[in-house]
């Protein structure tokens, strides 16, 4: 049942990503924030000022030390793909240097790695600008839009600029490519010819939340809502470690895209106060973890089921958001682009 609980309480965030926009030169099938070249917007210098001085107290570093990076500590630049504005990267990386703030890197999908000269260039500026460290996007999905050799540029480079904080997710993908001579991009159905399904489904993390939840269902067996309702979030729905803010400063709970927390124009006061579940009834139900109650909820709103099923508990979660989004408003599912663009092109509900 909902909970009777009225207020939520949020955890200090000890770890972070900052996401500069929802643009991206790709429109991933895997992607959990619906993120594509239909995106505009980018957060403006003032936010991203503010944001950054909110966060500097708070964020935790790598139990390596600042100067070392980790998945899941530290502050993270991110999209969208950030480097489709690189002059607002570096000044983002150049605000957090002077805060501060420990262990911060990069997430990117190296489209933009067309030359050796041209990659060197922005990853030494960024190093001694402030930023300790890169993540390097490698899969399936990123392959149909960017070329591998790109890939490997900017791993053998960022390897020379950062060292040991250049990090690859996901590295078996990455081997895999390697081992199959990939060159150029790939299309998903290509991919396919050359490993079995298992080998896609299996080897590495993958959540089956946000446009995965539409785009890579073929691939997966579907079950009845009913199927779902004794399971809880996973990664945990309320944590401290690696949540994300977007550029609208919306406070995004773990890789949980289109649903916010709150604004974070003061976060320290959203942290002290909480968030009132009385005028958050989605959330309400997804901090009790009840899918059966939000389930009847939406239905109440007019939403029917897929008759095909569902392929997680996240399909089931935001398949429904899709709905409510369309019925009205709820100012816990936000921003309501992520509700156009989660499906992408390829296929719609």
């Amino acid at each position: 049942m909902k909970s009777d609980m009225q207020k939520l309480k949020i955890p200090l965030p000890i770890s972070c990503g900052l996401m500069l926009s929802y643009q991206c030169n790709a429109e991933c099938r895997h992607c959990m924030y619906g993120c594509s070249p239909l995106w505009k917007r980018w957060i403006s210098e003032d936010k991203l000022l503010s944001l950054l001085r909110q966060l500097a107290p708070l964020i935790q570093p790598s139990p390596c030390g600042p100067g070392r990076v980790s998945l899941s500590h530290g502050l993270h630049f991110t999209g969208g793909e950030p480097f489709l504005n690189y002059p607002l990267l570096l000044k983002a990386v150049i605000m957090a240097e002077e805060m501060g703030i420990p262990s911060t890197f990069v997430e990117t999908n190296c489209w933009w790695c067309a030359s050796d000269e041209e990659t060197l260039e922005k990853l030494l500026e960024l190093k001694e600008a402030g930023l300790k460290g890169i993540m390097i996007s490698v899969n399936p999905y990123y392959l149909e839009y960017v070329p591998f050799e790109r890939t490997e540029r900017c791993f053998r480079i960022a390897s020379e600029v950062f060292g040991a904080n250049t990090m690859i997710y996901q590295w078996d993908y990455y081997a895999a490519f390697k081992s199959l001579v990939i060159k150029g991009r790939m299309s998903l159905e290509t991919y396919l010819t050359l490993v079995t399904r298992e080998d896609l489904r299996g080897r590495v993390e993958l959540f089956l939340m946000g446009r995965a939840a539409y785009q890579l269902q073929s691939l997966y067996p579907k079950y009845p809502p009913e199927a779902f309702f004794n399971e809880t979030c996973q990664p945990p729905f309320i944590r401290n470690w690696h949540n994300h803010i977007d550029l609208y400063g919306n406070f995004i709970p773990g890789f949980c895209g289109g649903i916010s927390l709150g604004k974070c124009d003061d976060l320290s006061r959203l942290i002290s106060e909480g968030v009132d579940l009385k005028h958050c009834p989605v959330l309400a139900f997804l901090v009790a973890q009840d899918f059966r109650g939000l389930l009847q909820f939406a239905r109440e709103q007019g939403y029917r089921e897929l008759q095909e099923g569902y392929v997680s508990l996240c399909h089931l979660c935001v398949d429904i958001r899709k709905y409510l989004v369309e019925q009205g408003e709820f100012e816990e599912l936000q921003p309501k682009e992520f509700y156009v663009h989660v499906a992408g092109r390829k296929q719609s509900r």
